[in-house]
């Protein structure tokens, strides 16, 4: 039974051109572009032959004349069919990370060297859902492919189709390209999540200046994660508003989302999602905040480009491709 499934695999792979993921500029060569009648095309051949048959019967010159005319007509479109593929250039572009259950999106180029304009080029990923595109003559169009981000770490479009029925749909001709690209998937955060975890001073690292625990240096707005001890009640029972206790020192407060801060009956899954709903709290508190996960630590910070590593760590956690 496998050496039937390889043995097809391998007529699959020789006759379709599939040659996994390939990097650079995909050219879609003639030998890699494939064409079939469609159904409005298997009944204009149907109309064909029973004119001929209608005419080789009555002895009708203009029947000849008018099935000539049509299977002429297919030829031609069969023809156009065919080079509104021929040659054109697939190029993968950059695709931004999005959270689990999220759609990814893969921005595929095409590129158009020839003096000729395609049209109602399709791109797919699944034949179901595909974005249509018309690439100008010497110029150049960008389509793009919707994938559905059902797991965190790295995800790949694999491998597409492109599809066209130009000019008279009488005939589809299609091909296939696997760019070499990947989107990297975040877990997905968990709702609702814990509390963040308290603020404790840190070494100075990465944390904020002017913000340490030996002497009163003003109030400012409450920012998620602060400890419940710093917060000024009698200036909040006064005016309703959340403001926490600033400290002048050389002790700057530091977040630590931390793996073992969560209940010790979480999966690996759920404490993931914890954690990254920790971290968008914290960036969006603007308060320094490192991430503590077993076997690899991401250093106080904040900032986007902070933000972005620590849910990176989140995502490749105990995968094979966590250190690429």
């Amino acid at each position: 039974m496998d050496t039937l499934r390889t043995l097809r695999q391998n007529v699959l792979n020789w006759m379709f051109q599939w040659r996994g993921p390939e990097s650079g500029a995909i050219v879609l060569s003639q030998r890699r572009v494939f064409i079939l009648p469609s159904k409005h095309g298997l009944l204009l051949a149907l109309v064909v032959v029973l004119i001929l048959i209608g005419s080789t019967n009555y002895d009708l010159s203009l029947g000849f004349v008018l099935a000539f005319l049509l299977a002429a007509a297919g030829c031609q479109a069969m023809l156009h069919t065919f080079r509104n593929l021929a040659k054109l250039h697939i190029t993968a572009g950059r695709s931004e990370a999005v959270f689990a259950g999220d759609t990814a999106l893969f921005t595929m180029h095409l590129a158009n060297p020839t003096r000729a304009a395609r049209y109602a080029v399709a791109v797919t990923a699944d034949r179901n859902l595909a974005d249509h595109v018309d690439v100008p003559a010497e110029g150049s169009a960008s389509a793009v492919v919707e994938i559905p981000a059902l797991r965190r770490g790295w995800l790949r479009p694999g491998r597409l189709m492109l599809v066209t029925r130009f000019p008279a749909g009488l005939f589809r001709a299609w091909s296939y390209a696997e760019p070499d690209v990947r989107c990297l998937v975040y877990p997905a955060p968990a709702t609702p999540g814990l509390p963040l975890p308290p603020s404790a001073a840190g070494d100075g690292e990465g944390g904020e200046q002017g913000q340490g625990q030996e002497e009163f240096s003003g109030l400012r707005p409450y920012r998620p994660g602060d400890a419940p001890r710093h917060i000024a009640w009698k200036a909040v029972a006064r005016d309703d508003t959340l403001v926490t206790k600033q400290f002048a020192g050389r002790a700057p407060l530091e977040l630590w989302l931390r793996w073992d801060a969560l209940p010790q009956t979480m999966d690996v899954e759920s404490r993931l999602s914890h954690l990254t709903r920790w971290v968008i709290e914290a960036e969006r508190g603007q308060s320094a905040y490192g991430l503590r996960l077993p076997g690899e630590t991401v250093a106080p910070g904040n900032g986007p480009a902070h933000r972005n590593n620590c849910l990176r760590a989140l995502a490749l956690h105990g995968t094979e491709t966590a250190q690429t």
